[in-house]
């Protein structure tokens, strides 16, 4: 059933989730086309009536050439030109649920007047999602705004339809890239997140961790909420297992779980919340005002709001968050593996015919190149800014790949993790707690326990796949 938008407010997470990741369409509903019809004429209006407003990409030229002035019918005429040009980005392409969130969150700008589009384009627009999609390069992103995102996607559309004043440029104008990367990344690792936990607390019950490391007393004690909620979620996966524990405290990478499992909580929740507000931003350039109590003329402003300034920063931060993870889950499998520190039999790691220690190989090659993919993204520098005024790129693209990358890293890490652990639980005899069960037997389904030697790879790259497939299901 098509998801109907009236206002931005509702543009949220969940409905981004429905329409990019489950393939839902989209229909602008009646206050929408109202607001885009009376926006539109206004802005006609005002172009017919005032000579000498400057309107960005309306009166003036584009770039380099906004010096340039166009009057009459050199306006009209200006406006009718399709932006081929800015179809020029190549290389591997986004993923098609990337596409169409891109496509969404160009609704924004529409579907309360600010484009000044008519609603019979914005309604063009909206009807992209219901077939697939022209494939958007992820390289070569380095225009200032998002023109090289958006124009694929819409070159064909605006040169079967009659372009006017303003159109062309609002077709590409803004950051829905930056939307839908930054709610793409949350949406996946708030996923990621819960996977972590399950099987982060399997590892913990595998090597009897003392229960007294995750005690609801720390809640208050360290005062951070995502700390405390950590802590609660260990305690209640927890719940049930093990009533004999280890004799003394286990290993670091343990006792820290809480915190570094907070630290991914917050990251994922600041992520949510500048997804949320991203998508329903207006970020046209320029950007159309209609009259209100305080200006009782109608507004056109050249602004700076197609440069998301939040959403690489953020991507930055869930790709860091989960490179901790990587690591961490390094840790917890050197312990396991070695009988000093985990007091677990000497045949779960003895090289013998059910020798499982190489694991912990290539564990250390996932989780390095989770630490390389999760890089701080910076403006570019003095030299690659761009040319006229086009002289800041934001490189959302590149946080978007990195934090995808450590999240497939991610992925495997917790995949070679839980397949240690469920050795261990097999060479005890032990059973999962009931909270921990069905993650168990997911992992046992495809890695069932070594009871002699055979080829790893195979299972443990199923048992990856199947992680990936949880995160994204209802993704076509």
């Amino acid at each position: 059933m098509p998801l109907e938008l009236n206002r931005r407010a509702d543009l949220t997470l969940d409905a981004y989730r429905r329409v990019a990741w489950e393939g839902a369409g989209v229909r602008l509903g009646p206050v929408a086309q109202k607001a885009m019809a009376e926006a539109r004429r206004a802005f006609i209006h005002l172009l017919d009536t005032d000579p000498d407003i400057t309107v960005y990409g309306v009166t003036s030229g584009y770039g380099q050439h906004a010096n340039k002035r166009f009057t009459g019918e050199a306006r009209r005429s200006h406006a009718q030109r399709p932006p081929r040009s800015a179809a020029v980005a190549f290389g591997p392409p986004a993923p098609e649920r990337v596409a169409r969130g891109i496509v969404l969150a160009r609704l924004a700008n529409f579907i309360e007047g600010h484009a000044a589009i008519t609603p019979a384009l914005a309604d063009r627009v909206a009807g992209l999602l219901d077939a697939a999609l022209p494939q958007v390069s992820l390289s070569g992103q380095g225009g200032a705004g998002e023109i090289l995102w958006m124009a694929p996607l819409i070159v064909d559309l605006a040169e079967e339809f009659p372009l006017g004043e303003k159109d062309a440029l609002s077709l590409i104008n803004g950051s829905p890239a930056a939307s839908a990367l930054i709610a793409d990344a949350a949406l996946a690792m708030r996923r990621r997140l819960d996977l972590a936990e399950r099987v982060f607390a399997l590892s913990a019950e595998a090597i009897k961790a003392p229960l007294e490391a995750y005690d609801a007393a720390f809640d208050g004690l360290w005062g951070d909420p995502y700390e405390a909620q950590a802590l609660q979620r260990l305690r209640d996966l927890l719940a049930g297992g093990a009533t004999e524990r280890r004799p003394y405290q286990a290993p670091v990478s343990y006792r820290i779980l809480p915190r570094v499992l907070g630290q991914m909580r917050r990251a994922v929740a600041l992520a949510e919340e500048i997804a949320q507000g991203s998508l329903q931003s207006v970020t046209d350039n320029p950007v159309f005002l209609m009259p209100d109590a305080q200006h009782p003329r109608p507004r056109v402003y050249s602004n700076g709001g197609y440069h998301n300034a939040r959403a690489y920063p953020a991507l930055d931060n869930l790709g860091a968050a989960a490179a901790d993870l990587c690591i961490l889950a390094e840790r917890h499998n050197t312990k396991l593996l070695d009988g000093r520190y985990s007091l677990l039999p000497d045949q779960l790691q003895a090289a013998d015919e059910a020798y499982i220690g190489i694991v912990g190989f290539v564990q250390v090659g996932y989780a390095e190149q989770a630490r390389r993919a999760a890089q701080r993204t910076f403006l570019p520098g003095s030299e690659a800014g761009g040319f006229g005024q086009n002289d800041v790129s934001p490189l959302t693209g590149l946080a978007w790949r990195g934090q995808e990358e450590v999240g497939q890293c991610l992925e495997a890490a917790l995949a070679m993790l839980g397949v240690v652990a469920s050795q261990a639980f097999h060479m005890t005899g032990r059973a999962a707690p009931p909270a921990l069960a069905e993650t168990l037997a997911t992992i046992r389904r495809h890695f069932p326990p070594m009871t002699q030697s055979r080829v790893l790879g195979p299972d443990l790259k199923a048992l990856a796949d199947c992680f990936r497939a949880e995160i994204y299901r209802g993704v076509p």
